[in-house]
């Protein structure tokens, strides 16, 4: 049996996919010209400034600098004179001091978390509300309040870690995983501590659980002011649960299968492109690629070999010593992060293979 398929079926499925992979080629675009527009007003002298790695598709030269876009939408490079080897040009990036070498070296992941504050800045400006965590009311027939928790009171703390935002808020209960938190809230300006607070859970069809959130949660109407003091503690919001996250996943908290590599962020990017398109509704898809790109900023930053972190990592220890650690010695542990990056992207990817073909 033949079936035919229209073309507009085809671009409903593809266009999101598109929309990802756009996104994440300007997540690289904004991460590299952090590093490129730093870099030119130190008066680095730039070899090539790359969007893409693997083959070239297309190069020019400008100047001193190669300009290329490369095949495999993974990554992108700023190449610096004396970046990774001995050079005698005055403006290589090893004859600049320590301190314009480490502006230079974080301005990439400053970039992506600008980029996030842009899009929830966006998103708040164009929102019908402004959400908080103080609390307006509770399900009918919940016990919750009856553990303490009284209308007006603003959520402060969950199991021990501090809340600035409603999103603060849902990550620190959604990620418990008994139901019993212990919370502090602010009232009448004194903080209060709530201990052992339970909450109904609910069972997905899985069989995995989470807390059943029985509070409504007090929303403001846009003003200037509150969408700008919200979008900043929004994008602190945002750091935090990536640290958090690390934490839980070394801790146990969380397992592989709930991380998503490239593979899997491309699909949640699709699929919350389609759903913000379907529902006329573009806040969901901006949380989501503000997250992302926050999250890799903040990575990058993380004091592991082959990432900007752990180049800072090593430009910190030189300035507290006052010279530079032998550039040998460096090579060979940024090769050896290097490989173990790609170990772990062929893993998570994996996993995302495995995850899509399971369906989810």
């Amino acid at each position: 049996m033949l079936i035919k398929i229209s073309s507009s079926a085809i671009w409903s499925k593809a266009w999101p996919i598109l929309f990802a992979l756009l996104f994440f080629g300007l997540i690289i675009v904004v991460h590299e010209l952090g590093h490129f527009s730093v870099a030119k007003f130190f008066k680095v002298k730039i070899n090539e400034f790359s969007i893409g790695m693997g083959p070239a598709l297309f190069k020019r030269k400008k100047k001193d600098t190669v300009y290329a876009l490369r095949l495999l939408p993974i990554g992108g490079f700023v190449s610096m004179e004396g970046e990774d080897e001995d050079s005698e040009d005055e403006n290589a990036f090893k004859k600049k001091a320590c301190w314009k070498r480490v502006l230079i070296v974080a301005a990439g992941a400053f970039m992506n978390i600008l980029l996030g504050l842009i899009l929830i800045l966006i998103m708040k400006s164009t929102s019908d509300y402004i959400g908080t965590n103080v609390i307006a009311a509770f399900d009918d027939e919940k016990a919750t309040s009856a553990h303490g928790i009284m209308i007006g009171d603003e959520i402060v703390e969950v199991n021990g870690r501090s809340v600035l935002t409603d999103l603060d808020l849902t990550y620190n209960m959604m990620s418990d995983k008994d139901g019993v938190l212990d919370i502090v809230v602010k009232r009448n300006g004194e903080k209060i501590e709530l201990n052992e607070v339970k909450f109904d859970m609910i069972e997905y069809e899985d069989g995995t659980e989470a807390i059943y959130f029985d509070m409504y949660i007090l929303a403001e109407e846009p003003t200037f002011l509150n969408v700008i003091s919200s979008s900043f503690l929004e994008t602190v919001s945002m750091i935090k649960i990536v640290y958090n996250s690390l934490f839980d996943l070394i801790t146990g908290q969380f397992s592989l299968r709930d991380m998503a590599g490239p593979i899997g962020t491309v699909d949640y990017i699709a699929d919350a492109a389609s759903t913000s398109v379907k529902e006329t509704d573009f806040s969901y898809i901006l949380v989501i690629i503000s997250l992302i790109t926050i999250n890799i900023g903040v990575f990058n930053l993380l004091p592991i070999p082959a990432l900007d972190g752990g180049r800072l990592f090593f430009l910190i220890i030189e300035m507290i010593r006052r010279k530079p650690i032998n550039q040998k010695y460096e090579k060979y542990v940024h090769a050896a992060g290097f490989l173990l990056l790609i170990l772990f992207m062929v893993v998570i990817s994996a996993s995302d293979i495995i995850k899509l073909v399971n369906g989810g």
